[in-house]
């Protein structure tokens, strides 16, 4: 480790409450790696757009991460900013905008997320190639889950020409180059499941299932996760909540008390980031000790809880693991 590195800055400041369950939940994800463990990380939130690239790329190029459930969200616009980043917009006072202030953006067709403008015009150009993938695989009888269209897409390098950013600074490419194995839950709320509702109801693609179903991700999952945790136990990183996280985590009760295979391992580690406070019935805010109960987590299972912004926090973790 060189002498000055983030890590080194991370140890000496980072001490005391939520700055040093950063520091213990890198080092025990490091020690489950080095114990043999794979990890699997779901991102929930608007992280493509945040960037979190520019670290999660490499944790995934240097097998840090070996799955991923994420938003469909996250999913499109990793490639939204591949191909537009430089295009965006960043609004540094998006708390002090006015309703007519948002109407303006949305008369320019900008898109905002918190501080950060997309283009709609970017929407419309992956729409185009995507639709294209789509409406070829339905004609030739082919399905595909909605993250291997993407695959396709990068590795038939559709997009290229309009690449706007260093290919090392997308996450999406790193796993596409990796081919790893990607869960995306609920994806027919994202501006490109609303794009290809729009092609099945216009009867342009004409079997529904051309993309395959969130079904038939949870089943996928099911034969991915007992395969790999038999020889390597399985850590889940979570950043923020809902579905990008409460979906891959259900696998395990799913296997052990409704497959009654109970032989099947338990999460291996747990850490969650997330600022959604402990509240009644709150998925995104509950503590980590009540998924014990409904079987996510052994009682052993190293949990940590970071109550924080991911945006910030997130990265600095991937700093630590990746010793930078």
């Amino acid at each position: 480790m060189q002498s000055g590195s983030v890590s080194d800055f991370l140890r000496r400041h980072f001490r005391h409450f939520n700055a040093a369950t950063v520091i213990d939940a890198a080092d025990a994800y490091r020690q489950h790696l080095d114990n043999g463990g794979k990890m699997f990380l779901a991102m929930a939130g608007a992280m493509s757009t945040a960037e979190l690239g520019l670290s999660l790329a490499e944790m995934i190029r240097q097998d840090k991460i070996h799955g991923v459930s994420c938003t469909g969200a996250n999913l499109e616009e990793d490639v939204f900013n591949l191909v537009a980043n430089k295009d965006y917009e960043r609004v540094p006072n998006y708390a002090d905008l006015s309703p007519a202030d948002e109407q303006a953006l949305l008369d320019r067709k900008m898109n905002r997320v918190t501080d950060t403008c997309i283009p709609e015009n970017v929407m419309r150009s992956v729409e185009r190639v995507i639709v294209d993938a789509w409406q070829e695989a339905d004609r030739n009888g082919e399905r595909l889950f909605p993250h291997e269209f993407f695959y396709k897409l990068l590795r038939e390098r559709k997009l290229e020409s309009s690449f706007q950013i260093d290919l090392q600074d997308s996450w999406l490419y790193a796993a596409m180059e990796k081919d790893l194995p990607i869960f995306v839950p609920g994806w027919e709320d994202s501006t490109t499941g609303n794009f290809y509702a729009v092609q099945c109801m216009t009867g342009k693609v004409k079997n529904v299932h051309t993309v395959k179903t969130g079904m038939e991700y949870m089943m996928e999952l099911s034969r991915w996760y007992p395969e790999i945790a038999q020889d390597n136990p399985i850590g889940f990183f979570q950043i923020g909540g809902g579905i990008a996280g409460d979906f891959p985590i259900c696998v395990v009760p799913l296997l052990r008390q409704d497959m009654q295979k109970t032989d099947t391992p338990m999460w291996g580690y747990f850490c969650q980031i997330g600022d959604s406070t402990t509240s009644y019935g709150s998925y995104s805010g509950a503590v980590p000790n009540e998924k014990i109960t409904w079987g996510k987590l052994d009682a052993d299972t190293p949990r940590f809880m970071i109550e924080s912004d991911a945006t910030i926090v997130a990265p600095l973790i991937f700093a630590q693991v990746l010793e930078w």
